[in-house]
């Protein structure tokens, strides 16, 4: 197929682009380069840097037969401090992603939205039903989705919500300002380094291995029954901020102590995916914690470290 992916040079991206490409489909790659790499774009991907709000995108659409939309603004405490660019990259942006689609006719759209949907929630393991944003980032992410909806209602356009929990593996941007937490710690331990765990580490999160996550995407490719409706993706499974740590300090066989800061603001205690969702079409997590991790810190050790 000839398949779209906006932020293709992200972590989500980067993997899926890979991912596909060995399915021998034909990969159009949208980027304004703000937050991703250009390194991490496979050279077979027809990768185009331009903004998500540029209505020149349109063009880029046309023969395309699914669209994966990832672009996002998407580090909470950044999307605290401007809920200004939050709202234009997370809204606007999406609605012309949603446009430039349903001009060109394409079958459906599978784009991000987030576990930060559940962030006041009181129920766990969370269901698709369980919405309850709080921070400016999840209120775009759920400003979003009422506009794919609405696309749903009165166009052709076929959208898929997919709610990330928290998706680690190879790639993942530790240049951010508060780095996503797995390489953060792998970064700083094999550094020798003090990592940093903002409040007491007793925060859960639910961490699914990119590959699984990829699984998925696929299964949507490949199922055309599938043609709309909301699914977590998740592990099912939480573990603390100093559970992760202890596996990761194990792993890599150091004595390094963590530094503790303050909490960050706009997080929610725990998250945990209800994914009875996604099971019923046939998909199920694979990658435990541990071997997730290893792999993580071989790829790190040998791609990251060198370069930093």
């Amino acid at each position: 197929m000839k398949i779209l992916i906006t932020g293709v040079a992200g972590f989500i991206g980067s993997n899926l682009a890979e991912y596909l490409l060995r399915d021998g489909h034909e990969i159009i790659g949208i980027d304004n380069l703000s937050y991703g790499l250009i390194e991490q774009v496979p050279s077979k991907v027809n990768f185009h840097q331009i903004d998500i709000l540029n209505k020149s995108i349109y063009s880029l659409f046309d023969g395309v037969d699914i669209v994966f939309h990832l672009a996002a603004k998407n580090c909470i405490a950044d999307c605290q401090l401007d809920p200004f660019e939050t709202a234009a990259i997370n809204v606007s942006g999406s609605v012309n992603v949603f446009e430039s689609a349903k001009k060109s006719n394409v079958k459906k759209v599978i784009y991000a939205e987030s576990s930060a949907l559940y962030e006041g929630t009181t129920s766990f393991p969370s269901q698709e039903k369980d919405e309850a944003p709080e921070s400016f980032y999840a209120i775009s992410k759920m400003a979003s989705k009422l506009f794919a909806d609405t696309y749903n209602r009165f166009s052709n356009l076929h959208t898929i919500a997919l709610r990330y929990f928290n998706v680690y593996g190879p790639k993942q941007d530790y240049r951010r300002s508060i780095p996503p937490l797995m390489c953060a710690f792998i970064i700083k331990l094999l550094k020798g380094e003090q990592p940093v765990i903002y409040g007491d580490g007793t925060k859960r999160r639910d961490f699914i291995y990119i590959d699984d996550v990829n699984r998925f995407h696929e299964l949507l490719i490949n199922k055309g029954s599938v043609t709309g409706g909301t699914y977590n993706i998740g592990s099912g499974l939480n573990y603390s901020i100093l559970e992760v740590y202890e596996v990761i300090r194990k792993l890599i066989n150091t004595d390094v102590i963590p530094e503790h800061k303050p909490d960050l603001p706009g997080e929610a205690f725990q998250n945990l995916a209800d994914i009875s969702a996604a099971r019923s079409l046939g998909w199920q997590p694979r990658v435990k914690l541990e071997d997730g991790l290893k792999l993580s810190i071989e790829y790190i050790r040998k791609n990251v470290l060198p370069t930093i």
